[in-house]
């Protein structure tokens, strides 16, 4: 196994978590393989307090499984779910951006104008990058005003979608600044009310970035 620079003292579970999410997206801890909790904490310099929590939180997001006997492992990917949340995701949210330009909430619009600022900000942090990706996403379906649609969102965020947005994200900066880009014209239109525009803006964004297949 590759030597890991030790995690500075900062948010000790968010970089664990960070720097294991990149391995098992880069295909470094595949499918299936056992995380063995002792080696990985000496690799990345921390106790295994903090690296348990960071396992805990990939479980949660479906990335890792904790089994009787054998501990964490990677998680196997079910690809064919993953074509259904997709598909889930251009039901969902174009009609979200759709009420929420009718909405025109200010204060929704700020939050999703800062996301844009400070995705463009951190293009080459891609850790950081994709939680801004989930961050507006999220933000924008919540400016809809419907709760409902927004826990839609949040249980398909959480459990499908992180894994191929955060390979694709990895791939290179211009892509990360290319989403933010598409990011921002959603926005505008949310702002401008221009609710069909909206919706027709985060169907394309959606769909020109579908799941990659097994």
């Amino acid at each position: 196994m590759r030597t890991e620079p030790q995690i500075e003292i900062r948010s000790v579970v968010d970089q664990v978590h960070g720097a294991l999410l990149e391995r098992i997206v880069a295909g470094e801890l595949p499918p299936g393989s056992r995380l063995r909790q002792e080696a990985l904490a000496d690799e990345l310099g921390v106790s295994r307090t903090p690296l348990r929590e960071a396992l805990v939180r990939l479980a949660s997001e479906g990335l890792v499984e904790f089994t009787p006997n054998r501990g964490a492992t990677v998680a196997e990917r079910d690809f064919t779910d993953m074509e259904q949340a997709w598909g889930a995701r251009l039901v969902i949210e174009p009609g979200a951006a759709r009420l929420a330009a009718e909405r025109r909430d200010p204060d929704a619009v700020e939050r999703l104008r800062e996301c844009v600022r400070r995705q463009r900000a951190v293009a080459g942090d891609v850790t950081t990058s994709f939680a801004l990706n989930r961050e507006f996403h999220l933000t924008l379906v919540h400016a809809s005003g419907n709760v409902h649609l927004g826990q839609f969102a949040e249980l398909l965020w959480l459990t499908r979608i992180g894994v191929p947005i955060f390979a694709r994200q990895a791939r290179s900066r211009e892509q990360i600044l290319l989403w933010a880009n598409e990011h921002a014209t959603i926005v505008e239109a949310v702002a401008g009310g221009k609710a069909a525009l909206a919706e027709r803006l985060t169907r394309d964004h959606i769909a020109a970035y579908p799941p990659p297949q097994p």
